[in-house]
């Protein structure tokens, strides 16, 4: 999933960049296994493999049936999957999240991470997001949540055993208290918290105490990691785990984000997971120096297989890096209607008039959700194509970071159009005639056009359509700010994808790829 090149003797940093938020690492033997947040994209919680901690790939997703995820037809951009926590205890992997807009936490266990996992055991005995799970000598199972609260749970039956109790509030002053792992290192309990809000005043602090439910001591140093009041290229640093290395060392992945343009800076990617070597002096972690650029482990490297640029949809099941809001049925997204294509129908039925330019229906009002099948944008520059056959209906390619903030290139027999959505505004940018029948339909992410200017976007999209003879017609070229998190809000990044929003659509092939970064 992620292309990480080792560049002399540095590592590039994240090491899974991207929509990949809330990282929650585990290590079984030679080995290491990490889990995200998914928030309202089906399928849910992707897991990924690595052999050197630098090189990651997703071998599956923990709630890939609707049975284990489910998502309203409501649910709401950046509602969905919060914060989980993935261990290995007893000989099998235990992931427990909480899911804010179905069946609040939740629990599910696999022997293989890479899936069947287990249908969830519901916990309504646990009152707060972001559950942590650990194991005490005993064998008793201690389930730790924001706040920072705690309760003993029966993780087979979800059955909370005792009174919940606080054990920490976190610095004084500092807001919200969570995404709580705690870990028995040498005989200690250490317990990392994030606080500060996940957004520019994100840090890492810890305490240590004798037992699993304290008393805890906090670091003298906390927080041990932040970047708040910085202008480091790195913001929003915070939500950590931490990790040993194939050589004994210790290692935090935490979540951040990479402004890009002007004031106040704007990040299109999400939450991304980043990779930071770990000491230890008088007991106490010390976070080493964060960068872009990071000093390559002292062990031999070990990449993955990596993300083919093209997906040509020939295999019967889908890449586990596929994602759509909500739910993916099988009627409105399948391989296997037309041979080696793609097929995505549209819930709106027969293909009505094209969307008019102009302000979208008032919240409430029927606006069909299209079909939409997309993967995260994970290079601040990249181009992606796909070949498209509008002739049952209309569709394209589509950025999104939400319902509300997305931009497409749209093709109907004979016709393109770029649209773009903008809060409560929805217009038709451009239109081009096409001669019938499939067509190439592009997005790219270039540099911003005049850097000098402060208020200066983080990038552009250019949207347009790829003619017979293989040059490019650029019909948009739109400001990516609002596709950024700090004009939509929530916590997801952008998803670039193909989608239906009329009738029958038909993609022979998409490719994705970075360009540079």
């Amino acid at each position: 999933m992620s292309s990480t090149p080792r560049t002399g003797g540095t590592v590039a940093n994240p090491v899974i960049p991207g929509f990949h938020p809330d990282p929650s690492v585990c290590r079984v033997g030679d080995d290491y296994y990490l889990v995200c947040s998914s928030f309202e994209y089906f399928p849910g919680v992707p897991v990924f493999h690595s052999r050197d901690l630098v090189h990651w790939t997703q071998i599956g997703n923990a709630l890939d049936r609707p049975e284990q995820l489910r998502l309203p037809p409501g649910t709401r951009p950046s509602g969905g999957v919060y914060a989980p926590t993935l261990r290995h205890h007893d000989g099998r992997f235990w992931m427990i999240t909480t899911n804010v807009s179905g069946d609040g936490n939740l629990l599910v266990t696999a022997t293989d991470p890479a899936g069947p996992w287990s249908d969830p055991v519901l916990l309504p005995g646990v009152k707060g997001i972001d559950p942590d799970l650990a194991w005490d000598e005993d064998g008793t199972c201690w389930c730790t949540y924001a706040g920072v609260g705690q309760v003993r749970i029966d993780p087979y039956t979800g059955r909370t055993l005792g009174d919940a109790r606080g054990i920490w509030s976190g610095t004084p002053g500092a807001k919200a208290p969570e995404a709580p792992h705690l870990y028995r290192i040498d005989g200690t309990w250490y317990l990392m918290i994030a606080e500060g809000g996940t957004e520019r005043g994100h840090g890492v602090s810890i305490a240590r105490g004798p037992a699993p439910d304290g008393p805890f001591e906090p670091c003298p140093a906390n927080p041990i990691l932040t970047h708040r009041g910085t202008d480091h290229p790195i913001q929003n640093t915070g939500h950590a785990d931490l990790v040993q290395g194939p050589d004994g060392s210790w290692w935090m992945v935490l979540l951040g984000v990479r402004p890009q343009g002007g004031t106040p800076g704007w990040h299109v990617l999400g939450r991304e997971t980043f990779l930071v070597p770990v000491t230890w002096q008088d007991g106490w972690p010390v976070v080493g120096a964060l960068s872009p650029e990071l000093p390559a482990p002292p062990w031999p490297l070990r990449p993955g297989p990596g993300v083919p640029v093209r997906d040509d949809f020939a295999a019967p099941d889908l890449a586990p890096h596929w994602i759509s809001p909500r739910h993916r049925p099988e009627e409105s997204r399948t391989t296997g209607e037309r041979p080696g294509w793609l097929t995505l129908r549209a819930d709106a039925g027969p293909v009505p008039p094209a969307q008019p330019a102009g302000p979208v229906p008032p919240a409430g009002s029927a606006e069909p959700e299209p079909a939409f099948l997309g993967r995260r944008q994970q290079h601040v520059s990249c181009r992606a194509r796909a070949l498209t056959d509008p002739a049952g209906g209309r569709g394209g390619l589509m950025v999104r970071l939400d319902e509300r903030h997305h931009y497409a290139v749209e093709a109907v027999p004979g016709e393109v159009r770029v649209l773009a959505r903008i809060g409560t505004l929805r217009t038709a940018v451009a239109a081009h005639p096409v001669p019938e029948g499939p067509v190439v339909l592009r997005v790219e992410t270039a540099a911003p056009r005049d850097r000098d200017d402060p208020r200066t976007g983080p990038d552009v999209l250019l949207l347009g359509v790829e003619e017979r003879d293989g040059s490019f017609t650029e019909l948009a070229a739109l400001d990516g700010r609002y596709l950024s998190t700090e004009v939509a809000g929530g916590f997801t990044g952008r998803v670039i994808g193909m989608y239906a929003s009329a009738g029958t659509v038909h993609f022979d092939w998409f490719d994705y790829e970075p360009l540079h970064d």
